[in-house]
C-alpha cells in the first residue's frame, strides 16, 4: 500500500518534469532558429559575389548597380563579346596547356622526391626538408625579379612551356610535404611483403605504393592546378605576346583608364570559375574513390 507521502511525490514529479520540458522546448526551438539564421547568413555571404557575378553576367546591359540584383530579362551578349570579339578563347587554351604542364610535372617530381625523403635516408636529409618549407613561406614578390631574370638567361620569356616550369617550381613545396605525409603513413611492411613475393622496386612503387598515395597525389594536383590558373603576375612579366596571355591577365583588358566594361569582366569571370569547378568535381570524385581503395588495400 503507497503513502500518501510517497503517491503525492508520483504524482508531483511527472507533472514537474513536463513543466520543465515545456519550459525548455521554447528555448531549444529558440536556439534552433538562431543557428539556422546564422549559418542563413553566412552562406547569403559567401554565395553573393557569386551570385552577383552571375547576374551581372547576364545581364543585357554592361553596368554594376544594384538593379542587376533582380534581373528581369537575360542575355548572352556579354558571353558572346568575351569568346568572339575578346579573343578569350585563345587565354583559355593557354591557361589548360600551363595549368596541364604543371599538374604532370609537379605531381611527377614530388611523388619522387616524397619517396625519396620519406624511404631513404641519408646525409642533410632534414635540412632539405627545412629548406624546401622556407621557399614555401617566400612570398611571390620577392622571386619575381630572380626568376624574370633566371627564365631571361634560359631563353623561356614569352614561353607557355617556361611559364609552366616556373608554376612547378612553385608548387613544388607544397606538394612535397603534402605528399610525404601519405608516403610516411604507408607501412614499410607493405613494401617489404612485395619485396618478399618477388617485386623490384619499379613494381613495388607501381603497383603498391603508388595506388596507397593516389589520394594525396590529386590533393597535390587540385592546389597545382589552381595556381596554374589563378596566377598573375608572373604571367603578366614573363608574356609580351597578348596571344600568349593566360586568362588571369586576359581579364585585365576588360578595364580601361576611366571605364571599365562590368558586363564583359563579369562574363569573362564566369568563364574562368567553369573550368576550376569542373576540374574539382571530376578530381573529388578521383580523391573519394582512392581514399576507399587505399584503405581497402591497406
Amino acid at each position: 500500500m503507497t503513502t500518501p507521502t510517497a503517491a503525492t511525490a508520483t504524482a508531483v514529479a511527472p507533472a514537474g518534469a513536463g513543466r520543465a520540458r515545456a519550459r525548455r522546448s521554447p528555448r531549444r526551438t529558440a536556439r534552433r532558429i538562431g543557428k539556422g539564421a546564422a549559418v542563413a547568413a553566412l552562406l547569403v555571404f559567401t554565395l553573393f559575389p557569386a551570385y552577383f557575378m552571375l547576374a551581372s553576367a547576364f545581364a543585357p546591359r554592361a553596368t554594376s548597380g544594384i538593379d542587376v540584383l533582380l534581373p528581369t530579362e537575360f542575355s548572352l551578349r556579354h558571353f558572346e563579346y568575351v569568346l568572339t570579339r575578346a579573343g578569350f578563347l585563345t587565354y583559355l587554351g593557354n591557361s589548360v596547356l600551363v595549368a596541364l604542364i604543371t599538374v604532370v610535372g609537379s605531381s611527377l617530381l614530388a611523388l619522387l622526391a616524397a619517396v625519396a625523403v620519406a624511404r631513404f635516408r641519408f646525409r642533410l636529409r632534414t635540412t632539405v626538408l627545412i629548406l624546401i618549407l622556407v621557399v614555401q613561406m617566400v612570398p611571390l614578390e620577392a622571386l619575381v625579379i630572380s626568376l624574370f631574370l633566371l627564365a631571361r638567361d634560359l631563353q623561356m620569356l614569352n614561353s607557355l612551356i617556361g611559364l609552366g616550369v616556373v608554376y612547378i617550381a612553385l608548387s613544388l613545396p607544397f606538394a612535397v610535404w603534402m605528399l610525404r605525409g601519405f608516403v610516411a603513413a604507408v607501412p614499410v611492411e607493405v613494401e617489404e611483403a612485395a619485396y618478399i613475393d618477388g617485386a623490384s622496386w619499379g613494381r613495388m612503387f607501381w603497383s603498391v605504393l603508388f595506388p596507397l598515395v593516389a589520394p594525396g597525389l590529386v590533393a597535390t594536383g587540385i592546389f597545382s592546378f589552381i595556381t596554374a590558373w589563378n596566377e598573375f603576375i608572373l604571367a603578366l612579366t614573363f608574356m609580351n605576346d597578348s596571344d600568349k596571355y593566360t586568362v588571369a591577365v586576359g581579364l585585365r583588358q576588360f578595364f580601361g583608364q576611366y571605364t571599365t566594361d562590368w558586363g564583359a569582366v563579369m562574363a569573362a569571370s564566369t568563364i574562368i570559375t567553369l573550368p576550376v569547378m569542373a576540374f574539382f568535381l571530376f578530381v573529388q570524385r578521383g580523391l573519394v574513390s582512392g581514399l576507399v581503395a587505399g584503405a581497402v588495400k591497406g
